[in-house]
């Protein structure tokens, strides 16, 4: 190991020897205490103490403590501010207090002893002073342009260390290098700003600048908007192709948009001549009745700070129009006529069928009563059979079957009885279905079989043979359920 390698090693070790703090941090106006011990000085000699303050560009003595000539503070910066915290002070802790600090007291404090045999030991400790700075941001109003120019700016004043500066944004630009100026009370000061191309679709936009700083618990941010000024844009709305004559409180609205906001708006005609029915107000152009005078092309122009916006629309003047038909009014009537009649006609139809329903037990029986054989005096061939009549007397109506013609009145006692059908007879009649006429069919054979037939014994009648066969006759039948008739008042034998 060479010889200069152990004589750094072994003053290194002997330095050690001086125990202090390394790093003191304090504010302006504050009272500081930089602790200086040499706690085990053993069989070295500790002649004096000195503490030194280090500058930049020199060293300087500020406080001097020897057992025999006792404390002495030379002319420093800190003079009348610094002293030893005991008075005298024990050689081996000659700890010292330093008032009213002040930002140019920062720097390099050294303790330094003389001894012998050893020579000089120290220990040195840095004196941080926090100085808390101003914090501002502001935003750069600028016109939109084509070239990078600083839209916003972001300040921390007066600081110690130097802050540092950031920006948070979604617009598409670039951080300037922060730039730091050194106050002349150790202070530092940081500026920072953001440049980009501004444009129309920037105005507004969100940008925040963020400080930090030793002194700050949380970084300071400043939300901000950007401010890009340009001149109006404008535009006419309102005029929807339709001015007819006659026409009546049409209205043209001025739209503009600008930065900053316009404060002159004037609307004119191509010609220079603003039509009778016109009427204006502020960015608003009123017709009060449509004529042939307004058929023109009417121009609206915005101004503000940066220039002027202007925009135009021409105006036709049409026919008025036709006054509107009662078609639709009669149509309307007609429909609903139609729908009355068959809303009548589907409750006529419900109700027929109703009494259909009702009537359904007297279908089977309609055909045989309307020819019902009523049974008199006499044979059927005219011949007496002992006073009694086996002969049926048909009641129907036009149209029976030949069989039934045939029973006419004649000399045997046989009469035909006819009568007018009604209309429930022949609704009822038409309405018969196919079974229904099978059955009908099924009687007249029956009664057919009936006439053949030769009874062996008299019917008991309770009227006189010659009685006339009138209503009261009619009243006395009665109807039975497999179609036929007979009489209340007659005893079958």
């Amino acid at each position: 190991m060479k010889s200069g390698t152990l004589s750094y090693l072994l003053l290194c070790s002997l330095a050690q020897r001086v125990k202090v703090q390394p790093e003191v941090v304090t504010y302006p106006g504050q009272t500081v205490i930089l602790r200086c011990q040499f706690p085990d000085p053993g069989k070295t000699e500790l002649t004096q103490v000195s503490w030194i303050l280090e500058g930049v560009s020199s060293r300087t003595n500020i406080a001097v403590f020897h057992p025999k000539f006792g404390i002495n503070y030379p002319l420093s910066p800190v003079d009348g501010r610094v002293s030893f915290m005991i008075d005298p002070p024990p050689l081996d802790n000659p700890t010292i207090q330093i008032t009213d600090i002040q930002m140019t007291d920062e720097g390099k404090y050294i303790c330094e002893y003389a001894t012998y045999p050893s020579g000089n030991e120290q220990g040195v400790t840095s004196l941080v002073l926090l100085a808390k700075p101003a914090n501002s941001a502001t935003i750069i109003p600028v016109p939109a342009g084509s070239t990078p120019v600083a839209v916003a700016r972001c300040e921390s004043a007066n600081g110690r260390p130097p802050a540092a500066i950031s920006w948070v944004t979604a617009v598409g630009g670039n951080a300037s290098s922060p730039g730091t100026m050194q106050n002349s009370d150790n202070t530092v000061t940081v500026r920072g700003e953001y440049w980009l191309v501004p444009t129309l679709a920037d105005n507004g936009k969100d940008i925040s600048c963020v400080v930090t700083h030793r002194t700050l618990a949380t970084p300071q941010t400043f939300p901000m908007n950007l401010v890009i000024e340009y001149p109006p844009q404008v535009k006419i709305v309102g005029y929807d192709n339709n001015w007819y004559l006659g026409r009546t409180n049409v209205v043209l609205t001025c739209q503009a948009d600008g930065n900053p906001i316009p404060t002159t708006v004037t609307w004119r005609t191509m010609s220079g001549l603003m039509p009778d029915p016109v009427q204006v107000n502020e960015n608003k152009l009123t017709v009060l009745k449509v004529d042939e005078t307004v058929n023109a092309t009417f121009i609206c122009e915005v101004r503000n700070r940066l220039g002027t916006g202007r925009d135009q629309v021409t105006t036709a003047v049409r026919e008025a129009p036709a006054p509107p038909s009662n078609a639709g009014v009669v149509a309307g009537a007609v429909i609903g006529s139609l729908l009355a009649i068959l809303l009548v006609g589907v409750l006529i139809s419900v109700l027929v069928s109703r009494s259909r329903r009702q009537q359904q037990g007297y279908r089977g029986n309609s055909k045989a009563d309307s020819a019902a054989h009523l049974y008199s005096s006499g044979g059927k061939n005219g011949a007496g059979n002992n006073g009694n009549n086996n002969t049926p007397i048909y009641r129907g109506e036009a149209g029976l079957s030949e069989k039934a013609a045939n029973h006419g009145v004649h000399p045997g006692g046989v009469a035909l009885v006819e009568s007018t059908p009604t209309a429930q007879d022949i609704l009822l009649s038409s309405e018969l279905d196919e079974a229904e006429r099978r059955k009908f069919d099924e009687l007249e054979e029956e009664d057919e079989r009936y006439d053949n037939f030769r009874p062996g014994g008299p019917i008991l009648q309770l009227r006189p043979h010659d009685e006339d066969l009138g209503a009261g006759y009619l009243d006395d039948m009665e109807s039975q359920r497999d179609g036929s008739v007979i009489s209340r008042t007659a005893v079958y034998v």
